[in-house]
């Protein structure tokens, strides 16, 4: 690969400007849409980056924490303008989804006790719990190409499902596995990765407007990888450390702060998996949520453009509305919001200004594609925990744990059953796997039918 050659385009930057905007605002559907609409518009259409780049990024972003759909439009926004270009990317892709959160939050906080408001969230559970399932088929299909990565994906949702191995453990375990299968040239760990349809189109890196070469700000520079790194770990840290040294560990704040900068760190996989890590902390640890309301949260996500993980920003919303410590509500509710935005996505930009200029050399290396290849199919074993957790939790009302030789097992009260939720996921699944209704439609329809539920029901 001819990466000595340097790369230039012709591409102004306010017209890359319009450009992440308009990417932004069309973002729907999750990473799987995302990344395709990323596809569609940066490699089909503009043709800025070739495939064989999009797919090494993409690569990339994926084995990283954190939303890998924003990740990736940091990257080429940094590969095609520098700096200011990945800022710009990144930040963008983010804007539109938070300030649509930010008023379904409140939306939420003022009027959930109202009929129709909860009719609404109880017809968007239903659906969500649709849209998880689709997604373990879609990766599943994408990922488990043979027996070794279906015994992987096994392997990751017995370990988390049955005994609550630590998310990370076993996205770390994939990775290393995925690596040594690499580096020995096993054939059964090389079958690509990805979550779009980004594998269909044909232009080249050397067709595309940035070519095959390497841009001269993509070389690896140590001066601009501490600066950048220095500046933007105190971006990060700074509001964690202050609220930690004035309020100590038991105020919301500092919990919302060390917590999602944890997240940030330690959550591999895309956002249905890491939802399992966040539903479990927020719901069990920190009371935050009821099981009910993380759905309500991610079905506001879903509804919305921009990262799928950004249902987070709900859930801090929510711990802080509660816990006020002596503010307005939905003032403490707004900062908590902003706060765990800042800590959630200021770490994906390190992330990439760290690690790029150095990946950008590696678009040929086998076993980092091979321990990408294992991360994915563990993932598959995440989600589907994640969709069996979710759908105990809105088809039952209550649900215990039976604890034996070690294992947890799920326990649903079979006398809470509620039919009417049932029959509308049931209907939501059929709609999206054998009518192929396009998922948004599913939503709007679910919701509308939770509305007119709620008149005759709640």
């Amino acid at each position: 690969m001819p990466s000595n050659i340097e790369s230039t385009h012709q591409v102004p930057f306010r017209e890359a400007v319009r450009v992440w905007l308009r990417i932004a605002l069309l973002s729907f559907g999750g990473p799987a849409g995302q990344i395709a609409v990323m596809h569609r518009i940066l490699v089909e259409e503009k043709k800025w980056i070739g495939e064989r780049r999009f797919l090494h990024a993409l690569n990339y972003c994926m084995m990283l924490p954190g939303p890998e759909a924003q990740q990736l439009a940091i990257y080429i926004g940094w590969l095609m303008h520098r700096t200011k270009g990945g800022l710009v990317a990144g930040s963008l892709f983010v804007l539109p989804g938070f300030i649509a959160i930010l008023a379904l939050s409140y939306l939420y906080a003022a009027l959930g006790n109202v009929g129709a408001v909860e009719g609404l969230f109880f017809g968007l559970k239903a659906a969500v719990l649709a849209v998880v399932l689709n997604a373990v088929v879609r990766i599943g299909k994408r990922a488990l190409k043979n027996q070794i990565m279906l015994g992987i994906a096994a392997a990751a949702f017995v370990a988390i499902f049955f005994f609550e191995v630590a998310f990370p453990l076993i996205i770390l375990s994939a990775a290393l596995l995925g690596y040594w299968g690499g580096k020995r040239g096993m054939p059964a760990f090389q079958v690509g990765g990805g979550h779009g349809d980004a594998d269909e189109s044909v232009l080249s890196d050397r067709d595309s407007l940035l070519g095959e070469g390497l841009p001269a700000h993509a070389r690896p520079n140590h001066q601009w990888s501490l600066r950048m790194s220095g500046t933007l770990l105190l971006l990060w840290l700074t509001p964690v450390v202050l609220l930690l040294a004035l309020f100590g560990s038991e105020n919301v704040f500092s919990q919302i702060a060390f917590f999602f900068s944890k997240m940030a760190v330690v959550t591999f996989g895309g956002a249905y998996a890491v939802l399992g890590y966040v539903t479990q902390e927020a719901v069990q640890n920190y009371g935050w949520l009821a099981p009910g309301e993380m759905l309500d949260g991610l079905g506001m996500a879903e509804t919305t453009p921009g990262p799928l993980i950004q249902v987070v920003q709900f859930v801090g919303f929510m711990g802080a509305y509660r816990d006020a410590t002596g503010l307005d509500p939905m003032l403490a509710a707004t900062l908590a919001a902003l706060l765990t935005t800042w800590v959630t996505f200021i770490p994906c930009f390190l992330w990439i200004f760290l690690g790029a200029p150095y990946v950008e050399r590696l678009r040929d290396n086998r076993a980092l594609s091979a321990a990408l290849s294992a991360i994915t199919a563990a993932v598959v074993g995440v989600i589907l925990n994640l969709a069996i957790w979710f759908g105990v939790h809105v088809i039952f009302a209550d649900v215990g744990e039976w604890h034996v030789m070690g294992a947890r097992i799920l326990a649903p009260n079979l006398a809470s059953l509620d039919l009417l939720a049932l029959l509308l996921a049931a209907g939501a699944m059929v709609a999206i796997f054998h009518f192929k209704v396009g998922m948004l439609k599913v939503l709007a329809g679910c919701a509308l039918l939770g509305i007119l539920a709620s008149l005759v029901f709640f």
